[in-house]
């Protein structure tokens, strides 16, 4: 049942946008949805939201959008990603995550500015194009004398115009230590910590609606020392920004952890400080009871990468079991190395239907409103924004897409909420981002789709080139 419309102050000189007419999935804690009904955008804020028509004698309204035949929800939000994978995709196809790793390694070693530059734009743009109005990005490869790599992921993000947050990465075991990357592309621990701290202090932004966050984020238990966790640990805090690594990912992942530091993931995140509010971990694949009740207990998140989890066949992650815990989860995407199509709105339907394969829950897993859910809402949880995105209400900041679903591949689905999630990918006739578009009838309107393909493949075949040469 609808409920009444929801409005915010009115301030106005401010310009306002109105969408009408349109299926609404609000995504609020009630999951409000109206089959008819209105959206206000006044500046970067939801003004008004509800059933029928906008109010009547609204100011400055400079655009008025007609939206039958579309569904209307929060923008899609990432919370796991590795923009500079982008140039490297296509390759290991039949490895599982270790094996891939050593086998990509030697190459990713190798990238520069320039080449994540132009994958971190290839990233963005797929994403943004397909629904994403808050990406991330955990970037952790740092070559000796490869540039300001931190900038110019922000920077593309700043071009594109979408919200984000730089999971500012670090490796400090490589082969020689142990651990699988070449010496040659990790840091040291002192400069590790000391670049994570000067690209939180040179991007973080703590306001309501910042575009650009940082996180701390060494890369994972099989390439960090135990050091470099728990001194990250402290670094986030003492800055007050958030906390994102790789967990529990694979099996091998689970017996090195046990070999090397005599305890499961799960028990050696706790002993590193690395639980808790502030914490988000992607994958999370093999979590025993113990382990969810944990992250349940301690309110630390995960980003469930569920087409990833199956290219590398690394299991089907316990998200049920987690959502009925109440972990908070989101959606990824992953590097584009090991998810290869890059865009989070297929991973809606790839959720709901690879959970529906665990042996336990089956068709009752997850549903469509589920999913939709993981994918705006519980994203916003997971990177400490559900006060500002992740569902549409007056006062949240006008992160909001778009869906046309009248068109050949939705129009005989009733339910609109069933069609984006269960149907094929959506077109996005419009994304807002802080108020602002960034999607038009489902083509980037604020970057050029065709020059970035072009440098894109320019920068994967400069990179093979150099990768092949010794080094």
């Amino acid at each position: 049942m609808a409920a009444p419309a929801a409005t915010a102050s009115r301030k106005d000189d401010v310009s306002r946008i109105v969408i009408e007419n349109c299926a609404i999935a609000t995504v609020d804690a009630d999951d409000t949805e109206y089959a008819s009904g209105h959206l206000v955008v006044a500046g970067n804020r939801i003004e008004s939201i509800g059933a029928g028509t906008a109010p009547a004698g609204l100011d400055n309204v400079v655009r008025r959008i007609d939206g039958t035949g579309h569904l209307v929800t929060p923008g899609l939000i990432n919370t796991h990603h590795h923009f500079y994978q982008w140039i490297t995709r296509g390759l290991a196809t039949d490895h599982n995550l270790f094996d891939w790793l050593t086998a990509l390694y030697p190459t990713w070693a190798r990238i520069d500015e320039q080449m994540v530059t132009a994958a971190a734009r290839g990233s963005l743009a797929m994403m943004a194009r397909g629904g994403v109005t808050t990406a991330m990005d955990h970037h952790y490869v740092f070559p000796r004398g490869s540039g300001d790599l931190s900038s110019a992921i922000i920077g593309a993000a700043r071009d594109m115009g979408v919200r984000f947050t730089l999971a500012r990465g670090s490796m400090d075991r490589g082969e020689s230590a142990g651990g699988l990357p070449p010496d040659f592309a990790v840091e040291t621990l002192e400069g590790a910590l000391a670049a994570t701290e000067a690209t939180v202090d040179q991007h973080h932004d703590a306001s309501f609606d910042a575009m650009t966050q940082v996180a701390v984020a060494p890369c994972s238990p099989f390439s960090v020392s135990t050091e470099l966790m728990r001194q990250g640990a402290e670094l986030a805090r003492r800055k007050g920004v958030r906390l994102h690594t790789h967990g529990s990912e694979t099996v091998e992942e689970e017996k090195f952890c046990h070999e090397l530091f005599g305890m499961g993931p799960t028990d050696y995140f706790a002993s590193t400080g690395w639980l808790g509010e502030d914490v988000w971990m992607a994958h999370c694949v093999h979590m025993n009871d113990s382990d969810i009740a944990a992250f349940a207990r301690t309110g630390t998140g995960v980003a469930h990468c569920p087409s990833s989890n199956a290219r590398l066949a690394a299991g089907i992650a316990r998200v049920p079991d987690m959502l009925r815990s109440g972990v908070p989860v989101g959606l990824g995407v992953d590097g584009t190395a090991s998810n290869e199509s890059g865009e989070l709105h297929t991973e809606l339907r790839n959720a709901l239907l690879i959970n529906r394969l665990h042996t336990e829950h089956r068709e009752r897993a997850l549903n469509a409103r589920q999913a939709l859910r993981l994918g705006t809402y519980g994203g916003a949880q997971v990177l400490g924004r559900a006060d500002q995105i992740g569902s549409l209400e007056a006062g949240k900041l006008a992160d909001l897409v778009m869906w046309r679903i009248d068109g050949l591949g939705h129009s005989t689905i009733a339910d609109p909420v069933t069609a984006v999630v269960f149907g094929a990918a959506a077109p996005v006739t419009l994304s807002l981002v802080n108020g602002e578009p960034v999607v038009e009838d489902n083509h980037l309107i604020t970057v050029d789709e065709d020059a970035i393909a072009r440098a894109a493949r320019d920068e994967a075949q400069r990179l093979a080139r150099v990768a092949a040469q010794p080094r």
